[in-house]
């Protein structure tokens, strides 16, 4: 089972480290080039992302043929993004396939950490040592994608505005239910 950690910067996509499964932290995939684009405080474009996504989507698949339990903490703002991390090449706007593509694929698992934007600025102003600027905050408001109810369904919702204790409990729910005889 892969769960990918999705949301804007500062929402606390590390706090799932704590369910023991290896996580690969989607900021160490990002190109030099993008890296230091947001230490200027330069938003990414979807042109900048596309290689990175890309990265992470053969994290993905190289964990879903290993059958491993995993965690990739990706922001996967847009709807795009995450067709890319679950289908790779074949969701760019560029790919020649014109058959729609699925929003979910077998075992794999978007938790979308969400919340209020002054709870989440406040979150980045106060930690220390990371390249993403506050000021980017509000500009990854505006292209984020919310997840669509029915359409999305491989998307577990969760309000970081609870305590980590209860949102690993919705987590562990999760699981059981995938788990359970249905």
């Amino acid at each position: 089972m892969i769960y990918i950690i999705m949301g804007v910067s500062g929402c606390g996509k590390y706090v799932y480290a704590k369910l023991g499964w290896p996580l690969h932290e989607g900021d160490s995939f990002h190109p030099e080039e993008n890296v230091a684009k947001m230490a200027r405080g330069e938003p990414l474009t979807d042109q900048d992302r596309y290689p990175w996504l890309l990265r992470l989507h053969d994290v993905i698949e190289r964990e879903r043929r290993s059958s491993s339990d995993a965690l990739v903490a990706c922001s996967a703002l847009k709807r795009l993004y995450r067709l890319i991390l679950l289908h790779g090449s074949k969701a760019l706007p560029t790919s020649t396939s014109s058959t729609p593509l699925p929003h979910s694929v077998p075992g794999v698992f978007f938790l979308f950490l969400h919340g209020e934007y002054e709870v989440i600025r406040k979150r980045m102003v106060d930690r220390r040592g990371h390249f993403m600027k506050a000021d980017l905050l509000a500009s990854q408001f505006d292209v984020l994608e919310l997840p669509v109810e029915g359409q999305e369904e491989n998307v577990v919702r969760l309000d970081v505005s609870r305590n980590i204790p209860d949102m690993a409990m919705e987590v562990e729910k999760h699981l059981s239910s995938l788990k359970s005889p249905r």
